[in-house]
């Protein structure tokens, strides 16, 4: 899953994308690096399909809801958004201004900050339109709300791209809790067992199979969005121009 591509060989193309993982519990039957494989899944077929430079993953997020079990590694909020906050310096220094951060797990909130501050500069992939819009192309069972932890759409995409990382046993491991108001407080522990919230016993690999084609026809929107943005330039320019301060000489938008 890593790109193994020389200096040569390296596209030369403005847009990259940075798969996002995690290494968290995905319930007794999925590897603690499912999150990590989707990301990388999703990311191997935009980059085949679509002209964007493919980067190796960030395999350890912000997992924290997930930390009564057993092998879940975290890293704080602020040092995920210094990762790819120098990720995309070091990419702009190098002549590639855009950046697509493909991310697989739904508890990295930070991401979304980070591209809200770029800009322009950086996209977020897929949202849950885009999980939603792929539920209804593979012809899942489960609603979003639902499936949301090891359920039918992460088992159907790794029964498609990686069948050899699923045990057995997701077959009997359904498990629904819709009410999760206070996940953030309690964490994971205080809605599932076995660290499952969904219904995997759905899942199939022509689910995975449809569902990571939606992604990458939707992608295709995306990119092209990102590259009509002006960017940190643009954005520094309409700064000087309109510029509003504060008490304190700052200036505002």
């Amino acid at each position: 899953m890593l790109p193994t591509h020389t200096s040569s060989e390296v596209p030369d193309v403005p847009v990259a994308v940075l798969p996002i993982g995690s290494h968290e519990q995905h319930g007794p039957f999925l590897p603690l690096a499912t999150d990590t494989v989707i990301a990388c899944t999703i990311a191997a077929e935009i980059a085949k399909a679509h002209p964007v430079r493919l980067l190796p993953p960030v395999t350890i997020s912000c997992s924290h809801e997930h930390a009564d079990w057993p092998g879940t590694v975290s890293i704080s909020a602020a040092a995920l958004y210094a990762v790819v906050r120098d990720v995309a310096e070091s990419l702009r220094r190098a002549g590639v201004p855009k950046l697509v951060l493909v991310n697989a797990h739904g508890g990295n909130y930070v991401l979304g900050n980070v591209v809200q501050e770029a800009h322009g500069d950086l996209a977020l992939f897929p949202t849950l339109e885009h999980w939603e819009a792929a539920e209804k192309a593979a012809g899942a069972e489960t609603p979003a709300l639902s499936d949301m932890h090891a359920g039918e759409l992460e088992t159907s995409i790794l029964l498609h791209a990686h069948p050899e990382l699923v045990r057995d046993g997701y077959q009997s491991a359904d498990h629904l809790a819709d009410d999760r108001r206070h996940l953030l407080t309690t964490g994971m522990a205080a809605y599932t067992k076995s660290g499952v919230v969904g219904r995997p016993s759905l899942a199939s690999a022509d689910k995975g199979r449809d569902t990571l084609r939606s992604f990458v026809a939707a992608f295709g929107e995306v990119l092209a969005v990102l590259q009509q943005q002006r960017g940190r330039a643009g954005q520094r320019r309409d700064e000087g121009q309109h510029a509003v301060h504060d008490g304190d000489g700052q200036a505002l938008r």
